[in-house]
C-alpha cells in the first residue's frame, strides 16, 4: 500500500510536470517559428545599428540571404520593404524577419514577426468601426437633406477612430519601458511649432519593419545585435526603390518610434551628424565683388545642423560679409559663385530667378540612356516621410526641366564600356536633387548617376564608389558691374574612375 502510493504520488507528479512542460512547449511554438538560428563565426558589432545611416553588417547580409528564399517562395507581387533583427538569445545567435504593411494582404505569415498591433482582425473593434463608418458614406450618397451633418459625423468618427489605434500601439524600449504612439509622437516633436504642424502620426506609423522587429524582441527577451532593411520587387510609383537595395528607416514615421525604443541600446554614432574632413577650396576666378570656386566632393555649401565647416564659413573668413548666390549638394563638385558684395549677390540671384544663368554637368549614370539627347520633364516633390529624398508627383509637384547628352565615346571613362555613360546635363529649374532624380527615375532615364546612394546605390558587383560621381562643370553669367558674360569650365574630372569599375 505504501509503495503503490509513493509510485501513484511520483505519477501524478511527473503527469503534471509534463503537461506544464506541454504548455510551456505550446506558448513557446510562435516564438520558436519566427526565431531563425545562424550557424557562424561571424564576429557581432559593437554597437547596434543606427538604423538611419548604416552598412549592412555580415551578420545580416547573412540573415537577409536567407529570407530572401522564404519571399521567392511567397513569390509576392507587389514590391516591398523587408526587415532583418540579428539577435543573440541563450541558444546563441539568430534572427528575426519582418516586411511593412501588409504582405498580400495579410499580417500572419508564420515565418515573420507579427505586428506591433493586429487592426486586421474581422470582428475586431477597428474593423466593426470602419464598417460603421462605410456605412455612413453610403449614407451620404443617398442623402438628400443631411449630407453636412453626415460628412461631420463621418469625420469625428474617423478622427475618434484613428485616435484610439494610436492608442494601441505601445511600444517597448531597451529599459523595459512601454509608451504608446501619441505619447511618443508628442514626446519627439516637442517644439511647439513643429507638434503644432504635426499634431498626429501619419497613418501606417509603426508597421514598418523595424518597429516590428524589435517590439518582437523585447517581448520574447531577445538581445538586438544589428540590424537591415531592403527592398523586393517592383518600384513603386513617385518614389525609387530599386531590388535588392538596402535602405535606411524612413524618418518621417520611424524616427521618432525608433529614438524611443533604441533607449537603452548602445547604437553607433550617426555618420550624419560627424565631422568631416576640411577640404581646401579652389579659387577658379576672383574680383573686386565676385570669386568663382571650385568645391570639393563631400563638402557642405552652406552650413548644416551639425557641422559649421562649408563653402559659405571657408568665403567668410577669407572675404568677410561674402555671400554663397547658390547651392550645391554636400556629394557634388564643382563651379559655385560668391558674391563679395551684397549689390553682386542681389544681381546674381535675380539671374537665377531669371534663369538666364547657365549651367552644365558632367555625371556618369549606370546603364545606357534610351535616347542620345533629349529633354525630361518630371514634376518633383519633397518626401516628407524621407527627407532630403525627393518624389515625382505629377498633381503637386513642381515643374523639374532637365537636358541631357550622351558625351561621345572620346569622352567616355572606359572606352567600350557600355555599363556606364557619361552625360551632359543641363538644369533649365533648380529643384532640390533635380539632376539625381532625373537620372534615376524609370520616367526619367531609369540611369542612376553612380555613387547616389539615395537614388541609386554607393557601389556596383560588390564595389563601393569613392564619391558621387556629378560636377557642376560649367557656369555663365552676366558680371554684376561690367555686365559682361562670363564663362568658366572645369576639365573633365572623372579620370579616376576607372580603378574601380
Amino acid at each position: 500500500m505504501w509503495s503503490h502510493g509513493i509510485f501513484s504520488l511520483i505519477s501524478q507528479t511527473f503527469l503534471i510536470l509534463a503537461i506544464e512542460i506541454a504548455k510551456i512547449f505550446v506558448s513557446l511554438q510562435p516564438m520558436l517559428t519566427k526565431y531563425h538560428p545562424l550557424h557562424t563565426d561571424i564576429k557581432k558589432p559593437e554597437r547596434f545599428t543606427y538604423p538611419f545611416c548604416y552598412e549592412p553588417h555580415p551578420l545580416c547580409l547573412l540573415a537577409v540571404e536567407e529570407v530572401r528564399q522564404e519571399i521567392l517562395r511567397i513569390n509576392p507581387i507587389e514590391g516591398k520593404m523587408f526587415g532583418v533583427l540579428v539577435v543573440e538569445s541563450a541558444e546563441g545567435l539568430g534572427f528575426l524577419a519582418a516586411y511593412s504593411g501588409l504582405l498580400e494582404g495579410r499580417n500572419d505569415w508564420s515565418y515573420f514577426v507579427p505586428p506591433v498591433f493586429d487592426a486586421q482582425q474581422p470582428d475586431g473593434y477597428f474593423k466593426t468601426k470602419e464598417r460603421e463608418i462605410s456605412a455612413v458614406n453610403r449614407d451620404i450618397e443617398t442623402a438628400e437633406n443631411e449630407q453636412s451633418q453626415l460628412k461631420e459625423k463621418r469625420r469625428q468618427m474617423s478622427e475618434e477612430l484613428q485616435q484610439w489605434l494610436f492608442h494601441q500601439y505601445r511600444f517597448l524600449n531597451a529599459k523595459g519601458e512601454t509608451r504608446d504612439l501619441i505619447d511618443v509622437w508628442q514626446d519627439y516633436h516637442c517644439s511647439p511649432r513643429i507638434r503644432k504642424r504635426f499634431p498626429l502620426p501619419p497613418g501606417g506609423t509603426g508597421d514598418c519593419c523595424a518597429p516590428k522587429l524589435l517590439q518582437y524582441a523585447y517581448l520574447h527577451h531577445l538581445k538586438p545585435i544589428c540590424m537591415a532593411e531592403f527592398w523586393w520587387g517592383e518600384s513603386p510609383q513617385g518614389i525609387i526603390r530599386h531590388h535588392g537595395q538596402f535602405y535606411p528607416a524612413c524618418r518621417g514615421k520611424c524616427k521618432p518610434v525608433l529614438t524611443w525604443m533604441l533607449q537603452g541600446l548602445s547604437v553607433d554614432p550617426s555618420p550624419e551628424e560627424m565631422k568631416t574632413p576640411h577640404q581646401e577650396v579652389d579659387i577658379v576666378y576672383e574680383d573686386e565683388v565676385l570669386a568663382v570656386l571650385n568645391k570639393p566632393s563631400g563638402m557642405l555649401s552652406m552650413p548644416g545642423r551639425t557641422e559649421n565647416y562649408s563653402v559659405a564659413s571657408w568665403a567668410q573668413q577669407r572675404w568677410p560679409g561674402s555671400v554663397v548666390a547658390h547651392r550645391l549638394d554636400m556629394c557634388t563638385s564643382g563651379l559655385i559663385l560668391v558674391a563679395k558684395t551684397q549689390e553682386a549677390y542681389h544681381h546674381l540671384q535675380e539671374q537665377f530667378s531669371n534663369h538666364t544663368i547657365r549651367k552644365k554637368y558632367l555625371a556618369v549614370v549606370e546603364g545606357s540612356p534610351r535616347e542620345e539627347h533629349g529633354i525630361i520633364d518630371l514634376p518633383l516633390l519633397s518626401d516628407p516621410m524621407n527627407r532630403p529624398r525627393q518624389l515625382v508627383d505629377h498633381e503637386h509637384g513642381k515643374r523639374a526641366i532637365t537636358e541631357f547628352r550622351v558625351l561621345p565615346p572620346s569622352f567616355h571613362p572606359k572606352k567600350n564600356q557600355k555599363r556606364y555613360t557619361l552625360l551632359a546635363l543641363w538644369p533649365h529649374t533648380g529643384r532640390t536633387h533635380q539632376l539625381r532624380m532625373h537620372c534615376a527615375h524609370p520616367e526619367g532615364l531609369g540611369c542612376p548617376i553612380l555613387g547616389d546612394e539615395l537614388y541609386g546605390k554607393k557601389g556596383t558587383d560588390g564595389n563601393q564608389a569613392d564619391r558621387l560621381y556629378l560636377q557642376a562643370q560649367a557656369i555663365t553669367f552676366i558680371h554684376p558691374t561690367t555686365n559682361k558674360r562670363m564663362h568658366f569650365e572645369l576639365p573633365y574630372p572623372f579620370e579616376h574612375i576607372i580603378p574601380y569599375i
